[in-house]
């Protein structure tokens, strides 16, 4: 019987690499790089690493199942022209093929910018992300997004990136 390896223990990086050892097959590089695609606006790229049977969760809304279905929804929040997406990772984690993050979002829309705690969970199989779920407070997200209106009006109000 295998033991898990201990929750204090880092996961080590080279434990299931690609064979060209770009680490890529990993689950915390790939998370990362789905993340930076997304925040680059390469919504295909960043799509190509979701399972085609992906299960996408905000909690608290309806789960969105599929690779094609969720390339769409990103397609229409992060495509149109002024639409953006920033992420500010304060902590990642890895056990297993879970990998758990604590970060900061933002949603931009031309001047509007919302900006918002998220913690996530992405289970990575075979380098594809099969889950991603992500929890975030919903009257933090209304607070946020009266921050933004406003700040639209006087930028003094708007928040700043996290530190």
């Amino acid at each position: 019987m295998r033991l898990a390896q201990p929750w204090w223990q880092p996961v080590c990086a080279t434990s299931a690499t690609s064979p060209q050892g770009d680490g890529l097959l990993t689950p915390t590089p790939v998370v990362e790089r789905f993340l930076s695609l997304l925040s680059a606006k390469e919504i295909d790229a960043a799509s190509d690493l979701l399972a085609a049977n992906v299960e996408y969760v905000n909690v608290g809304l309806p789960a969105i199942h599929g690779r094609e279905r969720v390339r769409r929804v990103l397609q229409a929040s992060l495509g149109p022209a002024g639409a953006g997406f920033e992420v500010y990772m304060h902590a990642i984690s890895a056990h297993e093929s879970s990998v758990l993050t604590e970060r900061t979002d933002v949603l931009l829309y031309r001047r509007l910018r919302i900006q918002i705690w998220v913690c996530g969970r992405f289970d990575v199989r075979g380098g594809e992300i099969v889950l991603w779920r992500d929890y975030f407070s919903a009257t933090n997200f209304i607070a946020a997004t009266l921050r933004g209106l406003l700040g639209i009006a006087i930028p003094a109000v708007r928040a700043k990136p996290p530190v």
